[in-house]
């Protein structure tokens, strides 16, 4: 079931594909909600003429493209977290795509060597520490949140969840199976609380006094900020960006990769390209809170506010690999519990 979306606006009803696509037609499945990526294809549809239709997919993207086979109409996948990505790429149901403009527009680090996902926005996994109660410069390092000071201060959703998942497989990928275990085990002793809720609860709960520090990705402060009920639990927190002693800052991603059906590779590769470009990234990147990845593409004013940051340099790949160890680990030390 698909979505159309024309220039400026959105048609509602639900659309089922019951033949093959026209051919200035491109067929998108998107984990990410309605509103983030509607701004991005009126653009592209207003600037190309081809029109994008959308079918919005909370989970089971590569269980759907699996049973669908040959027959699917998707021709591309847009989603979040690195680990999805290339869950989806080692299900088999994506195919690579050698283009030039892409390869010049997403940086090597931000997409798969073989060209079968593309990075189209970058995210930081960050602290977000009270800003009466967390003094400047107290945390600067993911090592740091291990500390006995902490005792009872830290608040974290499930470690189980993948943004989680991934930061602790960046752990593996920097100390090994036995430091990444003792970093969460050394977490766990410092929790606040059980881990529950998503980002944002863990930001409500510094603001009510629950705990001092959180681990959430960056756009939710932009998110919050935008919410009536929760400016005030933006307010209460600033951001830090923390690094691995010896790197930098966790990164994860968005990104774009072609079905191995794609009845319309043509227009796809349109799309993604564009997607790419400079235009297509300011426009994603500021309706997301999220920072662009072409090069000299700068994120928006919100965004540059929170501060600078150098981003990790262990392979993304890497990170992606790592995610069955991390869960693992994960499960061992009853994170949850």
């Amino acid at each position: 079931m698909f979505v159309k979306i024309k220039t400026a606006v959105i048609v509602t009803t639900l659309m089922a594909i019951t033949a093959p696509a026209l051919a200035d037609e491109v067929n998108v499945y998107s984990s990410r909600q309605p509103f983030l990526v509607a701004p991005l294809f009126e653009a592209f549809t207003k600037e190309t003429g081809i029109e994008v239709n959308v079918s919005f997919l909370k989970k089971g993207i590569v269980e759907k493209l699996t049973a669908e086979g040959k027959r699917s109409p998707a021709d591309l996948v847009m989603t979040t977290d690195i680990s999805r990505l290339n869950a989806i790429v080692e299900a088999g149901v994506t195919q690579p795509v050698n283009s030039d403009t892409l390869k010049a527009n997403i940086p090597a680090a931000y997409r798969d060597p073989n060209g079968h996902w593309f990075g189209l926005t970058s995210r930081a996994r960050v602290v977000y520490a009270s800003k009466t109660r967390v003094k400047d410069g107290e945390v600067t390092t993911y090592e740091d949140l291990t500390d006995p000071k902490w005792k009872g201060r830290i608040c974290i959703r499930s470690g189980t969840n993948a943004y989680n998942l991934a930061l602790t497989s960046a752990v593996i990928a920097h100390h090994g199976q036995d430091g990444a275990k003792a970093w969460l085990e050394g977490i766990k002793a410092n929790l606040a609380r059980k881990p529950s809720g998503n980002d944002r609860a863990q930001i409500k709960a510094i603001f009510a006094g629950e705990c001092d520090i959180s681990i959430g990705n960056t756009y939710y402060m932009k998110q919050m900020m935008e919410n009536t009920e929760q400016v005030a639990w933006a307010d209460s927190a600033r951001i830090v960006f923390p690094t691995f002693e010896g790197g930098g800052t966790h990164v994860n991603l968005s990104g774009v990769a072609m079905t191995r059906a794609a009845p319309n590779k043509d227009a796809a590769i349109k799309l993604m390209e564009w997607l790419s470009s400079g235009n297509a990234q300011e426009i994603y990147a500021k309706s997301n809170g999220e920072y662009p990845l072409k090069p000299g593409t700068k994120p928006s004013a919100l965004v540059a506010s929170w501060g600078a940051f150098t981003a990790d340099d262990k392979p993304l790949i890497e990170i992606a690999k790592l995610r069955p160890a991390s869960l693992k680990l994960t499960e061992q030390v009853n994170f949850d519990e």
